[in-house]
């Protein structure tokens, strides 16, 4: 039988400590036997959960022999990773075990060298500060989980989900892995990555900057067919200045500026009102229902269709 160990460090997560827990230890195989014995291990005997505490009934001991160890997100990402902890992880790394991390939990993984030199990812929220604090990873924001063979990572809450279904699919195929779905009540795969919840409010605005007048008129213009030379004639520049001065100010081009602006006002629609997506591309400068589709998709991973019955 499989053995799955569950990391419980200090501060974690419940939502993603629970989920490998109950996902793992409910899989069956054809037969009725189970596919995975599941192991809660801890540094301490008593671990802080938030809201509560927790007594893991392993150490870190547990985390010997098992085939596939988790570790879940922790409250404090930014938390320094006790050398015992480091250490055993290494070790399991050495031996060929399988470790995966959902949601922050790429943080401790992180600090452990073992993400060094792989594409990874976590929470959206978080992405920035993964990348910043280790630059030998490179961090993708914009998928559900990451799969480098040994060394898995997922992003936020619900994709630490998205991972376990994947790895049972590893395991024991398929069907077994669509019957964890639907005990789960989710779809084995889902559509889109984690572009789609990422929310777009912070459109680069510097306030008090030479820019800030631009940018709010091109809020307030988004509807308008406008191309760069549109936008350099009514800051009074040449193209080239401006997209100098944007660059320089919000660190995209001014389109690129642009089409933020309008998938995000497109998605505030999507979830807000009825109009028809033919109608929201038009209220948003696209000048074809296939542009605005293209340009949504590629932004969110999703179609404006998916977007809105998942958020409306």
């Amino acid at each position: 039988m499989h053995t799955v160990a569950v990391l419980a460090l200090d501060q974690v997560i419940p939502f993603d400590l629970s989920t490998p827990i109950e996902v793992f230890a409910r899989t069956r195989l054809p037969d009725g036997r189970p596919g995975y014995q599941v192991r809660v291990c801890a540094e301490q005997p008593e671990i802080d959960a938030g809201a509560f505490s927790l007594r893991a009934p392993w150490g870190l001991d547990g985390l010997k022999g098992a085939d596939t160890i988790i570790v879940p997100g922790t409250a404090d990402p930014a938390a320094p990773l006790t050398p015992a902890v480091r250490d055993a992880l290494r070790a399991a790394a050495k031996d060929g075990t399988r470790i995966a991390s959902i949601c922050s939990g790429a943080f401790p993984l992180a600090a452990t060298g073992l993400l060094d030199g792989l594409r990874a990812t976590t929470h959206w929220i978080a992405a920035g500060l993964l990348a910043a604090a280790h630059p030998d990873i490179e961090v993708d924001p914009d998928v559900l989980y990451v799969d480098n063979g040994q060394i898995l990572t997922s992003a936020g809450a619900a994709a630490g989900l998205d991972l376990c279904l994947h790895m049972i699919r590893g395991d024991y195929g398929s069907a077994v892995a669509a019957d964890a779905a639907r005990l789960s009540v989710v779809p084995l795969e889902r559509e889109g990555g984690q572009a789609q919840f990422i929310v777009h409010d912070h459109i680069p605005t510097p306030r008090g900057s030479a820019l800030e007048p631009l940018l709010t008129w091109l809020q307030d213009n988004l509807s308008r067919d406008l191309a760069l030379a549109d936008i350099a004639a009514q800051a009074g520049t040449s193209t080239r200045t401006l997209i100098r001065r944007f660059r320089e100010q919000t660190g995209v081009t001014p389109l690129q500026w642009l089409h933020r602006a309008r998938i995000r006002q497109a998605q505030h629609l999507l979830e807000t009102t009825r109009h028809s997506v033919e109608r929201i591309g038009a209220q948003v400068g696209f000048g074809s229902p296939t542009a605005f589709r293209d340009r949504f998709r590629r932004t969110t991973g999703v179609s404006p269709h998916t977007y809105r019955r998942s958020f409306s």
